[in-house]
């Protein structure tokens, strides 16, 4: 007698919550796109996705979960099968509950009630739906019915099944006893236990599963109800449904296998080897962002320490000695690739930040009664994965301003001689060592004139004080901005670009917009494809020296000291080009002390949201890319400092965060 194995599934559950996630991200992407016309491969993929999840949340303990997906499971399998039709009300419906389902499957991972008022209505809306709408759906309406999920059968049918999962079933949280009960409850069942690769007890692993099932079951039962059961284990098993006797013509032509190799040949049972692994290679594996992270910092200590051992070999007079030349130079390279294809274990597709904003141009559209088409391009360009993570709020807000702000109603629009459907476009792309992503949309046009008036109402700006386009134009990232006239869910509580532009600034990068009246507006995100490494620009300022981001950089020039004017509360002034910019000291900012007090030094310029502003250094050092480490864990948090790195002497340079620094000098 085989008893029962007791396994603790809670290892398995951020498994469980990250398949969830997955599933998800398919369920919304299907709904969206999913109407009366779609091909049935779009419904079957949504409908594998809510199966999917429904199947796991009873594997792992969550049948709440798995419950209130039944439902959702229930609406798509009448509509793969025809009953139902793909109407808007049925998307929205599916929409909502994918909601509700979203917020079950969050409070289950950080352990906090779920909102069993929210579940309930749901739950009803679902089942009101499907009873109100059972009747024959008419005949031009694709379907698609497989014999997956043909009707039951009036006569016995007897089934021939062999079960046998792979070795390392258990690991993934599945029971085969689980599977075997619910056969069970389809008809009568015969079960036949395999022990053939059964090992000895000296090495056998408590945790493999080493048996298989051979089964005869005969009952009013379907070849779908059988897929149905096995569907969340197929590529942890091999498994063979054959029908014995001819009830259906078709059923008895096709023999059912369903094996993970799907490729391969298959002579007899294919069995896993001694690894537990699948004989197909997999293509991917799941890692802990905790272990990337600590490799990352692993390589950046061991570039750090060969470009010590290089510097330290130099001034050794070490240099001459061709073969450690040899030696130093394949050490450099081969930390160099590493340390590239470490940084790529990091890098994700941008398209993970894109996956939201459908949903979100899909019911704003709804609820401002605008038409608007959103365009993806770029999607597989890849970034680090903490700069992906960081991406997300900027991008939403900024899709949200030009729905809301920019984008007509289509009256508006067709007045206009443009489409009724407007449109929003964004484009990702790298460029050097870094990403750009462009938001345009073909709407309104920033109304300059009632921003710069808004500003003025607001005192940001001088009613006095002449601004160029440009200038304008950037206001609209100003803390507290907005020229909403009425607060509503979407607009008007002056939050959301000031957030773009500081989160860009947290990640080293930049934001700026361009609009013409009339024609559209175009947002341009640039940011490094790290936050783990930076292209810097190292100046000196007394006998310390600083890390400027590259990025903020528009050039460095030499001053005359004698066109630096001095303004209101001891504000320095520097004519640039056409306008005067703001000049900050660095010694006096960071209150470093230095012998020659009286070194004419150079402005190194920086842009930050379209302004221009001169640092004033004693010299340019020289550009180098550096490892970031960070001062806040190591020390504690520094205003106008982003970070820390150490040069090639050993010494530790500061990284300056440009736009924090600017927030010092004002102090």
């Amino acid at each position: 007698m085989v008893s029962e194995i007791n396994i603790d599934l809670s290892q398995f559950h951020d498994v469980f919550f990250e398949e969830c996630s997955e599933g998800m991200e398919i369920l919304e992407s299907g709904l969206l796109n999913l109407t009366s016309e779609s091909d049935p491969e779009v419904i079957n993929t949504i409908f594998r996705a809510a199966h999917s999840i429904k199947g796991g949340g009873g594997t792992f303990g969550f049948s709440e979960i798995s419950d209130f997906t039944h439902g959702m499971e229930t609406i798509l399998d009448e509509m793969r099968n025809g009953k139902l039709a793909v109407t808007p009300e049925a998307v929205e419906l599916l929409l909502a509950a994918l909601d509700c389902l979203r917020h079950m499957v969050q409070c289950s991972k950080d352990k906090k009630p779920i909102d069993q008022a929210l579940v309930t209505e749901l739950r009803e809306r679902l089942d009101a739906f499907i009873s109100d709408s059972a009747e024959p759906v008419s005949e031009n309406v694709t379907t698609n019915i497989s014999a997956d999920n043909s009707e039951k059968h009036e006569d016995v049918t007897i089934w021939n099944i062999a079960f046998y999962p792979r070795e390392n079933m258990f690991y993934t949280g599945n029971d085969p006893f689980r599977l075997i009960r619910e056969l069970q409850c389809l008809g009568d069942l015969e079960v036949t236990v395999n022990y053939e690769h059964l090992p000895d007890f000296s090495v056998m692993d408590a945790q493999n599963c080493y048996l298989g099932w051979d089964m005869v079951l005969k009952g009013n039962v379907s070849l779908g109800q059988i897929t149905e059961i096995f569907e969340w284990v197929e590529d942890d098993c091999d498994l063979d449904i054959v029908q014995k006797n001819e009830v259906a013509e078709k059923e008895t032509e096709a023999v059912e296998v369903i094996t993970r190799a799907k490729d391969e040949p298959r002579s007899g049972r294919r069995r896993a080897d001694k690894s537990g692994l699948s004989n197909q290679e997999s293509t991917s594996i799941r890692v802990g962002i905790n272990k990337v992270d600590g490799l990352v910092n692993l390589v950046g200590e061991l570039v750090i320490t060969q470009s010590i051992l290089s510097r330290v070999c130099n001034d050794l007079g070490m240099d001459k000695n061709e073969k450690l030349n040899e030696c130093l130079d394949q050490l450099e390279r081969n930390t160099r690739d590493l340390q590239e294809q470490t940084m790529g274990i990091r890098m994700l597709p941008i398209d993970f930040a894109f996956q939201r904003l459908p949903r979100i141009v899909h019911d704003l559209s709804l609820s401002l009664g605008k038409k608007v088409e959103l365009k993806f391009s770029g999607e597989t360009t890849e970034l680090d994965k903490t700069v992906l993570e960081k991406i997300g709020d900027p991008l939403m807000h900024l899709v949200r301003n030009a729905l809301d702000h920019g984008i007509e109603t289509p009256d508006m629009r067709v007045a206009e001689g443009k489409s009724e459907k407007g449109l929003i476009s964004i484009n990702a792309y790298h460029q050097g060592g870094n990403i750009i992503i462009e938001i345009s949309d073909d709407g309104a046009g920033l109304n300059t004139e009632k921003i710069i008036n808004k500003a003025r109402e607001k005192g940001l700006v001088d009613k006095n004080e002449e601004l160029t386009e440009a200038q304008i134009q950037n206001l609209i990232f100003s803390p507290g901005f907005s020229t909403a006239a009425m607060i509503s869910d979407v607009s008007g509580r002056g939050v959301g670009m000031d957030v773009v532009r500081r989160n860009m600034n947290d990640l080293g990068g930049t934001v700026e917009v361009t609009s013409q009246a009339g024609k559209g507006s175009l947002f341009i995100i640039r940011l490094p494809l790290t936050v783990a490494i930076l292209e810097g620009q190292m100046v000196s300022v007394a006998d310390q020296v600083y890390i400027i981001p590259l990025l903020s950089i528009v050039e460095s020039l030499q001053v005359n000291e004698k066109e630096i004017n001095a303004v209101a509360n001891e504000a320095e002034l520097y004519p640039y080009r056409d306008e005067y910019i703001s000049v900050i000291r660095l010694r006096e900012v960071f209150n470093v002390i230095s012998d020659d007090e009286d070194r004419v030094g150079l402005l190194v310029v920086i842009d930050i949201g379209g302004r221009r502003i001169g640092l004033y250094v004693d010299d340019v050092v020289g550009q180098q890319q550096v490892v970031i480490k960070s001062l806040e864990q190591n020390y504690q948090q520094v205003d106008g400092i982003a970070g820390a790195t150490v040069l090639g002497d050993g010494a530790v340079a500061l990284i300056i965060d440009v736009l924090g620094l600017v927030q010092a000098s004002r102090k």
